[in-house]
C-alpha cells in the first residue's frame, strides 16, 4: 500500500495501492487500465476520502515549446508542468494573456478537464489542441478546441472521455493584441488604458493569497463548490430579499451567483465537523485541519449544500473530485455508502 496523504492537496491520511509515475507519455501503453485507477496531477482537485483499492497514475511529463508568429504565440505544455509557474514564466518572456489565471494550483493536463477560470477568464479561450492517450484505442490522440467540448468549469473530460483519456500535452495560442480583461472585482479599479499584464498578475496574486490559505500551511483543495447559473426570473426574485447580491450575466436569461456570498450569507463561516472547516477569509473553500477524515469532509459538504438550498432555492455542486474505494464517486454515494 502507499499512503496518499502527500499527494493530494487536502491531505486526508488515506492510501492505495500503488502509484505509477509517468515520466514519458509512452509509459501509459504499460498500465494495466482493467483495474481501478485514478490519473492525478498535483492533487489541488482530487480529495481521497478512502482508501483507494487501485492504482494513481501521476503525470509527471515536463517541457515547454514556444513558437512564435506574426500575431502570437503557440505554446506547447507538457501535462506534468505546474500550471502557475508556466504562466509567470510566459509573463517573464512577455507573453501575456493568461495573468487572470496566476496562482491557480495544479498541472497543466489538469487544467482542461476542469477548463480552470477566474476573473472573468477561462482557459477554453486559449486552447488549440488537446493530445493525450485514448486508453479504449490505446493509440494517442489529438481533440481540437470543439472536440473538447468546453463549458463552465466542464469538458468532455468528465463525460465522454471520462476515464478514458489521459491528457499529456496541450496547445495554446497567445494572441500578440493583447486585451485586459478587468470585469471581476478589484481588478476593475486598474486603468485600461496602462495597465500591464504583470500588474495584473501582481492583483490576482494579491487576491487570491488574501483570501485562500497555502495549502502547503493549512490543507484544502482551493473552490470547493461551482458558483451556480440560474435563471433571470429566479435571479430578481432573490434580488428582491438580497439586494447587494453579486451576480455575473452567464448568457441570455441567465445569472451566475457567487457561491462563496451565498454560503456566507447561510451563515456557514467556521462551520466544522471533526477537523474539516469551511474558512472563515472565504466561505468558498473547506480546509482541514488535521486528524479528519473523508466523512467528515461529507457531511461538511451536504450540510452546506442542504441550508444553501433551503435559504436560496439553489443546489450547489461541489467542483473537487471526490475518490472512493474504487474510483470517482458523489458526496450522496458516499454518505449512503
Amino acid at each position: 500500500m502507499q499512503a496518499l496523504q502527500s499527494l493530494h492537496t487536502f491531505a486526508l491520511p488515506h492510501t492505495c495501492r500503488d502509484v505509477v509515475q509517468i515520466e514519458d507519455p509512452q509509459q501509459l501503453r504499460a498500465v494495466d487500465f482493467s483495474q481501478p485507477f485514478c490519473v492525478l496531477g498535483a492533487g489541488s482537485n482530487t480529495v481521497f476520502i478512502d482508501d483507494f483499492i487501485g492504482i494513481v497514475v501521476r503525470i509527471n511529463n515536463k517541457g515547454v515549446d514556444i513558437l512564435e508568429h506574426d500575431t502570437f504565440w503557440d505554446v506547447e505544455v507538457a501535462a506534468g508542468e505546474n500550471w502557475h509557474t508556466l504562466v509567470t514564466g510566459l509573463l517573464a518572456k512577455g507573453i501575456p494573456g493568461l495573468e487572470n489565471l496566476v496562482l491557480i494550483p495544479g498541472t497543466v493536463g489538469a487544467a482542461p478537464v476542469q477548463n480552470i477560470g477566474a476573473y472573468g477568464v477561462e482557459l477554453a479561450q486559449f486552447i488549440e489542441y488537446v493530445d493525450g492517450f485514448n486508453i479504449d484505442t490505446q493509440s494517442f490522440e489529438r481533440l481540437n478546441r470543439t472536440q473538447c467540448q468546453f463549458g463552465y468549469r466542464d469538458s468532455v473530460f468528465k463525460h465522454a472521455l471520462k476515464n478514458q483519456f489521459v491528457i499529456t500535452q496541450v496547445g495554446l495560442r497567445l494572441n500578440k493584441c493583447w486585451q485586459p480583461t478587468l470585469n471581476y472585482g478589484p481588478l476593475q479599479t486598474l486603468d485600461e488604458k496602462t495597465v500591464t499584464a504583470l500588474q495584473v498578475s501582481d492583483t490576482v496574486v494579491a487576491i487570491r493569497q488574501s483570501k485562500l490559505p497555502d495549502p502547503e500551511i493549512l490543507p484544502n483543495a482551493g473552490s470547493f463548490f461551482k458558483n451556480p447559473v440560474i435563471s433571470e426570473a429566479h435571479y430578481q426574485a432573490l434580488l428582491a430579499k438580497y439586494a447587494n447580491m453579486p451576480a455575473y450575466s452567464a448568457g441570455i436569461g441567465q445569472r451566475k451567483l457567487a457561491a462563496g456570498w451565498l454560503i456566507e450569507q447561510a451563515g456557514l463561516k467556521g462551520y466544522s465537523v471533526s477537523g474539516v472547516r469551511v474558512y472563515e477569509k472565504q466561505a468558498l473553500v473547506l480546509v482541514n485541519d488535521g486528524h479528519s477524515s473523508g466523512s467528515a469532509l461529507c457531511e461538511v459538504i451536504q450540510h452546506v449544500q442542504q441550508r444553501v438550498a433551503r435559504q436560496f432555492e439553489i443546489q450547489l455542486e461541489h467542483e473537487v473530485r471526490l475518490i472512493g474505494r474504487a474510483g470517482e464517486v458523489s458526496v450522496q454515494e458516499k454518505s449512503n455508502g
